[in-house]
């Protein structure tokens, strides 16, 4: 189908060539013009569908509509005229010459609206095919709340990438465009008795106006799209009272401590996730990529999605990135896009009005401290601890004041994991030391986009270096857990892993072709638990739909703690067996009203100015 379009578009092209060009009709000039622009529309066009439009196995009738055949028509139509503008040009017959607008002052302003339009649409469409390939499935939310964060510690490839990328790709575009657009012409075509004019220089720039205005309005709806847009439209204009009607104050929330503390080891694992697993074992890989991880996990609590043991929490609405994750495992709450006037850290202040578990554990006496290699003013991350109970802030900018690195070290996004878990050692050994209770939370970043990192010297068994990274992460904090295991405080003392959200690493997810049933969810296991979660049975771990907020009263619990109710913000101790938000209301109704603006939300967790009491706040705890 898509040759015979082709082939319609080739004799239109053929028809306008013999009624312009033709000098001697004779059967054989007829005959061999259709079959130079029946082969040369075909094979052009079929180049642009495969390699520039990306389409794949375009012959095949059945996997395309009307729509991808009647786009190959245009596009061989568009093929074949300019064939005849070429052939025109050789022949003599179609020329360029200089034309001096009227009014000039006009053209200039045309010329250079056409141009920043076009910039911006070269932009929009750029700007989307890039973030898209580095980020992944980036949302609305998240890029809103990216965007007014602060910034300060990026690692500086993102930036090279961004330049080089949308930015040096839109100024190549236009600078083309430009040249259209500003050199002041017209096309004339060659008659034997006169000639005439195809193309005057205000049709041109008309036209490179219209096409300046569709580049714009296509890429800003291919951004809409592909970022999800429409979740900021929602956030800003429909309002919901999911949150406020869910919500259980964890500050009044009755919770029974064991008169013993327990420590608690919190690790976020960037980017680790169930599909690095055999598909065997639930994952999506020939071969398994974490295969200590998985044993180790086998030895704890997982909780998933699946009837298979291996699972995870579903993307639910304002969970997947790093900051994100933490809020929400944090608060019980989603990551939320903010208010009018409201952000997140650039005031010093990140969620003033949630009380959180750095809070909870603070009075219950633990010592805490929360480390990641990368600085921690980025996506203002330092304010969410420092202003949430009695955290000591370990980050590359601390690591630099203790002279634990030189003041110019600078290895991946600050200093690498090697580093993270001698440091970490050290630091735990000190929380112990205290005799305090002790909280102890970390990031790990080998396995942060793009590539990840690997050591010099470590292994390198796989084609793919993300493949490398992930495997030596596993390894490492692997390592790292048997360290603890072998430590005098273990036995009074729960390690929590979850991979902080989903990788965004597309390039190692291109070939990698998912079922439409697969869902990709973050690894978590829970290691060593408290005695009064007991042993959860199969029906509790397994079939579950949860969310990373699930995971608050979760953590609490697998620390002994006793939670009347069973609920922490809006997420649910999965170790009760209770039901969780979605498993109530349904995973899209749940991720709809959360998209949706929340005045509660807004006013009383994220720019409240004092936090007196739950009453004074207009918090509702959930009956």
């Amino acid at each position: 189908m898509f040759i015979l379009m082709g082939t319609v578009a080739a004799l239109i092209c053929a028809a306008a060539e013999i009624y312009f060009y033709n000098e001697k009709r004779t059967v054989w000039y007829y005959i061999r013009t259709v079959i130079k622009n029946i082969w040369f529309v075909n094979v052009f066009t079929a180049w642009i569908f495969t390699v520039v439009l990306k389409y794949k196995h375009f012959l095949d009738i059945a996997e395309y509509g009307w729509d991808s055949k009647l786009k190959f028509f245009f596009v061989g139509l568009c093929v074949g005229f300019i064939m005849q503008a070429v052939t025109g040009v050789f022949r003599s017959r179609l020329t360029v010459e200089p034309e001096t607008p009227k009014h000039k002052k006009r053209a200039m302003a045309a010329r250079i609206a056409s141009t920043v339009i076009f910039f911006l649409g070269c932009m929009a469409y750029t700007g989307t095919v890039w973030g898209r390939k580095e980020f992944g499935k980036v949302t609305g939310d998240q890029l809103l709340i990216n965007l007014i964060s602060p910034t300060e510690g990026t690692e500086a490839s993102v930036y090279y990438s961004g330049f080089e990328g949308p930015v040096f790709k839109s100024l190549l575009y236009t600078a083309i465009f430009s040249i259209v657009v500003f050199i002041s012409f017209k096309l004339v075509y060659q008659f034997r008795k006169g000639k005439v004019v195809v193309l005057n220089d205000f049709a041109k720039r008309l036209g490179c106006f219209v096409l300046a205005v569709f580049c714009l309005v296509n890429g800003v709806i291919y951004g809409v799209n592909k970022f999800r847009l429409g979740m900021v439209f929602n956030a800003y204009f429909l309002k919901s009272e999911f949150i406020e009607e869910t919500y259980v104050d964890p500050e009044t929330a009755t919770i029974k401590w064991p008169e013993k503390k327990r420590n608690l080891i919190h690790i976020y694992l960037e980017s680790m996730e169930n599909s690095y697993m055999s598909k065997d074992l639930g994952g999506f890989m020939k071969e398994n990529l974490i295969p200590n991880l998985t044993e180790l996990a086998k030895t704890g609590t997982v909780f998933s999605n699946t009837d298979k043991y291996f699972g995870g929490p579903l993307e639910g609405t304002g969970t997947q990135w790093s900051i994100a994750s933490m809020v929400n495992q944090l608060t019980g709450l989603p990551m939320k896009a903010p208010g009018w006037i409201n952000s997140y850290g650039k005031d010093g202040k990140f969620l003033p009005g949630a009380y959180t578990l750095g809070e909870l554990l603070e009075a219950q006496g633990y010592e805490q401290t929360c480390m990641i290699g990368a600085s921690g003013t980025f996506g203002g991350l330092r304010y969410l601890y420092e202003t949430h109970g009695n955290w000591t802030f370990f980050d590359y900018d601390y690591a630099k004041k203790q002279k634990l690195i030189p003041k110019d070290y600078k290895v991946w996004w600050g200093y690498e994991d090697d580093k993270l878990y001698e440091f970490a050692k050290d630091e735990i050994t000190r929380l112990y030391n205290t005799g305090k209770p002790f909280n102890f939370t970390m990031e790990n970043a080998d396995t942060h986009r793009p590539d990840g990192y690997v050591s010099p010297g470590k292994s390198k068994p796989h084609k793919l270096p993300y493949a490398n990274a992930i495997w030596n992460s596993d390894k490492d904090v692997t390592e790292f857990i048997k360290w603890i295991q072998a430590q005098p405080f273990y036995e009074n003392t729960t390690i929590v892993l979850i991979g902080d959200h989903l990788s965004m690493d597309t390039a190692f997810f291109e070939d990698a072709k998912f079922t439409k049933n697969y869902k990709r969810t973050q690894f978590n296991c829970i290691i060593n638990p408290a005695p009064s979660v007991g042993t959860p049975d199969k029906k509790v771990t397994t079939n579950r739909k949860w969310a990373n907020w699930d995971y608050f009263p979760t953590i609490v619990a697998s620390i002994g703690g006793e939670i009347e109710g069973e609920r922490l913000g809006i997420g649910t101790n999965l170790f009760s067996g209770k039901k969780t938000v979605y498993e109530e209301s349904g995973v899209k109704k749940v991720d709809k009203e959360l998209e949706k603006g929340s005045e509660f939300y807004n006013e009383k967790i994220l720019d409240v100015e004092e936090l007196d009491s739950a009453a004074s706040r207009g918090i509702k705890p959930k009956k």
